[in-house]
């Protein structure tokens, strides 16, 4: 019997993981909603304009759609071939952090800089909401950089006291010109050096999913660049709106941002 209950034990801890990610429909989560069996044609999936992943697990096609931030409703409308559905949306609490920032152009810019900020904006933003309809493998993704999670997606920040958007991404402190690496297989559709962002790298794996990796100290990779899961695409660093190094990593569906602890082991 204890030898039956041992194999057992090493069974389920030698068994693979779901290639689900944990179901988390709230602002800033991930809604995963199971659409129908893989033997039939993948569904196409949009919320209002724009397409969602879609991706086969156990024999059946699953959606995770991207639940915006700064989203109040209760429920969650998209489509399947055409014919709306909904999911139930849950609330979801975040934090506050306060943070001092030496250089005062970072909390209020000058006008020339703003310019520059609107023109890097279109980049980020075309990079970011971007879909290309190669099939993803497993939604997982690898952790870029070893380190401490400085800081935590959601945070409603304030920068000298002043209110700014929510973090949409997760800090991960390391030692400045430690290798990043991609988290999945993509392509690099944009890079180079930001107002806020610093040195960043913008990373589409294929059905709406993006990664963007920021405050580089050096970027490895070009636009257009394909690269296996592991390549290293820069050096953590701290260019661009930062109190010290470390990565800032995002991850968007759909174009919009969402938690990337869900996605990580």
């Amino acid at each position: 019997m204890k030898r039956y209950g041992l194999a057992l034990l090493l069974a389920l801890w030698m068994a693979p993981a779901s290639a689900n990610p944990q179901n988390s429909p709230w602002p800033g989560g991930i809604a995963i909603v199971d659409l129908a069996a893989a033997s039939e044609p993948m569904p196409v999936v949009t919320l209002g304009d724009r397409r969602a992943l879609v991706y086969s697990s156990e024999q059946r096609w699953f959606a995770a759609l991207g639940v915006a931030l700064d989203t109040t409703s209760e429920t969650l409308a998209f489509s399947v071939d055409g014919i709306e559905r909904t999911v139930p949306l849950r609330s979801h609490a975040y934090r506050e952090q306060r943070l001092q920032i030496a250089n005062k152009s970072y909390v209020n810019p000058a006008p020339e800089q703003l310019e520059r900020i609107a023109r890097e904006r279109k980049i980020i933003d075309a990079a970011l909401g971007n879909f290309d309809a190669r099939p993803v493998g497993e939604l997982r993704l690898a952790v870029p950089v070893a380190g401490p999670r400085s800081s935590s997606f959601g945070l409603r920040r304030f920068y000298n006291d002043q209110p700014r958007s929510p973090h949409k991404g997760m800090d991960i402190a390391a030692t400045e010109g430690t290798p990043v690496q991609a988290p999945a297989n993509g392509i690099v559709t944009a890079s180079g050096n930001f107002f806020f962002n610093g040195n960043t790298v913008i990373v589409d794996h294929g059905q709406g999913l993006v990664t963007m990796h920021c405050h580089l100290s050096k970027i490895s990779v070009r636009d257009g660049q394909a690269l296996q899961s592991g390549e290293v695409l820069g050096l953590v660093g701290s260019t661009g709106r930062v109190t010290g190094p470390h990565l800032h990593f995002g991850v968007y569906l759909n174009g919009t941002a969402v938690d990337p602890a869900i996605l990580l082991p």
